[in-house]
């Protein structure tokens, strides 16, 4: 297992809630990523960022980890989700909000339900 990996895998096992995305949450460097961190922002999750944009390595390790394509990439309790249409799918149907609430993470219910409302 490369550096890379090891890295990914000890970030993913070590956090309840991972986004691995071009940039950070609080400034992402792409629409998807933005998007992503956007959601999760607004429902109040608790989670780790990882900017790909800042090592290549873990920017071409996370695609070979999840056999992914695409960034942004969220994983919840050591479970990779999808990426962004994966997200906001399962954010609009609210199977988002069961996998946080089966996982034991917190998130804002009442937001949950205002993203929907607005997307209905």
């Amino acid at each position: 297992m490369s550096d890379a990996q090891s890295q990914i895998k000890e970030t993913v096992e070590g956090n309840d809630v991972v986004l691995f995305m071009k940039g950070t949450s609080q400034m992402p460097q792409c629409g998807f990523s933005s998007k992503v961190a956007g959601i999760l922002n607004y429902l109040g999750v608790e989670y780790t960022d990882v900017n790909v944009l800042a090592d290549e390595d873990v920017r071409q390790g996370i695609k070979d980890f999840s056999d992914w394509p695409t960034i942004p990439q969220l994983y919840v309790k050591n479970e990779f989700i999808g990426g962004c249409d994966i997200v906001i799918e399962m954010m609009l149907s609210g199977e988002l909000d069961t996998v946080l609430a089966n996982n034991g993470v917190g998130f804002d219910k009442d937001a949950a339900d205002k993203i929907r409302e607005a997307n209905g």
